[in-house]
């Protein structure tokens, strides 16, 4: 390879663009998650829909779902993290709705018998039961919204997908490769990372419950 030796800044530039646009729209599509998906565990129907209305936005191809943000936000990142985060919003919201309606009732009993009120027994003892679920679920998006992202350069949000679509343009295999190969191992690292750790929250969920 002799372009990657000349351009390790426009890569490293490219690497934490495509870091930004990740970050950014899971930390965001979290927040909304823990809400709604805390909320409408407890409400069996509306949880189904919750899970279908996003399932229906997770279906709408990248590039329609950035457009439609453009005329408002315009061009550049604001519309490819909104996009990012409304894709994450159906995985993270099923994975919080389950983890929360896994909890054994006679847990929450116990609980409520010792006395905690609602926000002491949502912190102390809902959310760690429900973590690995959370943690999984951050996986997932992770993983998915690094592969979507590469879209996001169609409408400048920059990341990696910008070098990928000037390979492609420029009939540059070399800047292909590096793309194509830096978004896989930013993937690969994120399931590896994220993954042990839900398997250490699993771990210590199943021993706080022997």
């Amino acid at each position: 390879m002799k372009w990657l030796p000349r351009h390790l800044d426009t890569v490293g530039e490219a690497l934490l663009q495509h870091l930004y646009l990740v970050i950014v729209s899971v930390g965001i599509a979290l927040v909304i998650s823990l809400v709604v998906g805390i909320w409408s565990a407890r409400r069996p129907k509306t949880f189904t829909t919750v899970v279908i209305v996003t399932g229906v936005l997770f279906a709408i191809p990248s590039l329609a779902l950035f457009a439609l943000f453009i005329p408002v936000l315009g061009i550049g990142a604001a519309p490819a993290i909104t996009g990012l985060a409304l894709y994450s919003l159906m995985i993270l919201i099923r994975n919080i709705g389950l983890g929360f309606q896994s909890i054994p009732a006679d847990v929450m009993e116990a609980a409520h018998g010792m006395g905690y009120g609602a926000f002491r027994r949502l912190w102390e003892v809902e959310l760690p039961i429900a973590m690995p679920y959370i943690v999984g679920g951050v996986r997932i998006a992770t993983v998915t919204v690094i592969g979507i992202a590469t879209v996001a350069a169609y409408i400048n949000a920059g990341g990696l997908g910008a070098i990928i679509f000037q390979g492609i343009d420029q009939r540059f295999p070399e800047k292909i490769i590096v793309g194509g190969l830096l978004t896989a191992a930013l993937a690969l690292s994120a399931d590896y990372l994220l993954s042990m750790l839900e398997k250490r929250l699993r771990q210590r969920s199943g021993r706080s419950g022997k």
